[in-house]
């Protein structure tokens, strides 16, 4: 599978604007992306920010489906952003595949995003990769893929409701000392470790 992901940015004071242009395209821009063979399509906004994400299957005969992506985008934002990155550019940082669900409607999606301290992207991949590609095969979490791009970090994963549960004592005190450790060398935009911190984040919204 090759998964396609993107970042723009709205100019200051433009971020209503941004918004409101990619939900009035979001049927123009998830035909585009269908006929360039590329699903699961979505774009989530964090503050200024927008990432998008989309799958496209093996052996999808190559076009120049970033490119007629990037055009509706650029469309889209119509002066009031920036392509932050272009689709297909993002660099992939870590990848655990786990037990993907076809039917969309069995998982919840969690998306995150952080700002990475000036040169910290190298110890960010390094940490990520210490941790490997292996999970238990009752994990909720799957289809789980975390991006950089310009600075920031943006992270997709599809969580299986059926297999969700509460932290263990164990698992809550590993999460902790993770994501305490993680603050060395990036800064949260997202809601998700507010609980730890005791600081306050937007949670991620949906755009299309």
């Amino acid at each position: 599978m090759e998964r396609i992901t993107f970042a723009l940015r709205a100019h200051p004071g433009m971020r209503g604007r941004v918004e409101a242009s990619l939900r009035a395209r979001a049927a123009e821009m998830q035909t585009v992306a269908a006929r360039e063979g590329i699903g699961n399509f979505s774009i989530w906004g964090i503050e200024d920010l927008f990432f998008g994400y989309g799958e496209r299957a093996a052996g999808h005969p190559a076009g120049d489906g970033c490119a007629a992506l990037r055009d509706v985008l650029m469309a889209a934002l119509n002066g009031d952003g920036e392509m932050l990155c272009d689709p297909g550019t993002m660099r992939l940082m870590y990848h655990v595949e786990g037990d993907v669900c076809k039917d969309k409607s069995l998982i919840r999606h969690r998306v995150f995003s952080t700002r990475l301290k000036p040169g910290c992207e190298e110890e960010y991949k390094r940490r990520h990769d210490a941790l490997g590609a292996t999970q238990s095969a009752e994990s909720p979490e799957s289809n789980f893929t975390i991006w950089c791009g310009a600075g920031y970090i943006f992270g997709y994963c599809e969580i299986i409701r059926a297999r969700e549960h509460a932290m263990t004592m164990e698992e809550r005190a590993s999460t902790i000392a993770w994501e305490t450790r993680q603050l060395e060398i990036m800064d949260w935009l997202t809601d998700d470790v507010d609980w730890i911190t005791g600081e306050k984040h937007e949670a991620i919204r949906r755009i299309v």
